[in-house]
């Protein structure tokens, strides 16, 4: 299979590694001194220095050429450039040709700042119907997959044919992927879990134990269920693997982002301080804020969102929202059908 890569920070990167041993793959980034310098080193120095490029990777800063004659267009850039990524895509392939149109997948984890929109929705208001699509999901940090390390992770669509094809045709012994119909449960889980990540890295911060980690994801899972079962998600879903497996994935991995910023908030770091040494994306600092918004349109509660969302965004200091959350009533775990009860 012919696979473009759009996007050439360490998930795309490592993800084109991956697939470079059973595909045509082409890896491509809008940076020109980028690409000429992954050319040179075969190495992307900036993102995953220690692991050398397959000789079969293409890497080229030219769109039209890596979106030439593919099968499939993996677009791994964050929640804030799907859009416009979607909309270049759009722009390349004529409304009526007489060739298959490629499938498209993207892999971002959040919500779009403003609108609120989950990824699939952002790719139903640019992309047109006649492009199968769907995202690849679940717990993986880069530097695992671009050394080969076992990964099992999610492709998900809401046309299931589309979803177990693409599985299959990009599953291999290193990387297991399972198909799901549940797009909204898949992106509610995953954008979920790198706020809870922050909770997490607070906690971590604060030195508050192992207990006290194990109630927070516990809880935090709760919160994540009541939103996505809210938003019609399948509660098997955020029980597998873009559920409770990210969550926990990131809410302890040393090289989890998001943790990392909750970690130097517990240490009274400035945000703008951490966003400036951090060097990538940590998607869960601006998906605190979407998720406050949607969980009071919804009517869900969710303490642990809404005290990570204070600590971001209203200065509440990271001991403060931990004492606020400690001080909370106590109840019952589950409500009488079942469901998690708030914390």
């Amino acid at each position: 299979m012919r696979i473009a890569i759009l996007g050439s920070g360490a998930w795309g990167t490592a993800l084109a590694i991956s697939f470079a041993t059973r595909h045509q793959v082409s890896l491509w980034a809008r940076d020109e001194n980028l690409i000429r310098g992954m050319n040179e080193t075969r190495r992307n120095q900036r993102y995953l220095p220690n692991t050398p490029l397959p000789d079969s990777l293409t890497l080229t800063a030219d769109l039209a050429k890596a979106l030439q004659e593919v099968d499939l267009i993996i677009a791994a850039v964050p929640v804030s450039g799907l859009r416009p990524v979607m909309q270049q895509i759009a722009e390349v392939f004529p409304a009526a040709r007489e060739e298959a149109y490629p499938g498209v997948i993207w892999l971002c984890k959040g919500i779009e700042t403003i609108t609120s929109l989950l990824p699939h929705q952002i790719v139903n208001e640019t992309l047109p119907a006649y492009f199968p699509r769907g995202a690849l999901s679940g717990p993986s940090f880069a530097q695992e997959v671009a050394r080969g390390l076992p990964t099992a992770l999610t492709l998900v669509s809401s046309d299931g044919d589309f979803a177990q094809s693409m599985a299959k045709a990009l599953h291999h012994s290193r990387l297991r992927i399972y198909s799901s119909t549940d797009v909204v449960g898949v992106e509610i889980g995953g954008a979920i879990k790198n706020v809870l990540a922050i909770a997490a890295g607070i906690c971590d911060g604060m030195q508050m134990g192992f207990n006290a980690r194990a109630a927070l994801l516990t809880r935090g899972l709760a919160e994540m269920t009541r939103l996505g079962l809210q938003m019609g998600g399948r509660a098997e879903t955020l029980g597998g693997l873009t559920g409770v497996g990210d969550l926990i994935l990131t809410c302890t991995g040393d090289l989890s982002r998001n943790r990392q910023v909750g970690m130097l908030l517990a240490q009274r770091h400035s945000l703008s301080t951490i966003l400036g040494e951090l060097g990538h994306v940590a998607e869960g600092v601006y998906t605190a804020r979407e998720v406050q918004r949607i969980a009071q349109r919804q009517k869900v509660e969710m303490p642990i969102c809404q005290a990570v969302y204070r600590v971001l965004y209203e200065n509440l200091a990271a001991d403060k929202a931990v004492e606020a959350l400690l001080s909370r009533q106590p109840g019952e775990e589950f409500s009488s059908t079942g469901q998690y009860r708030a914390i």
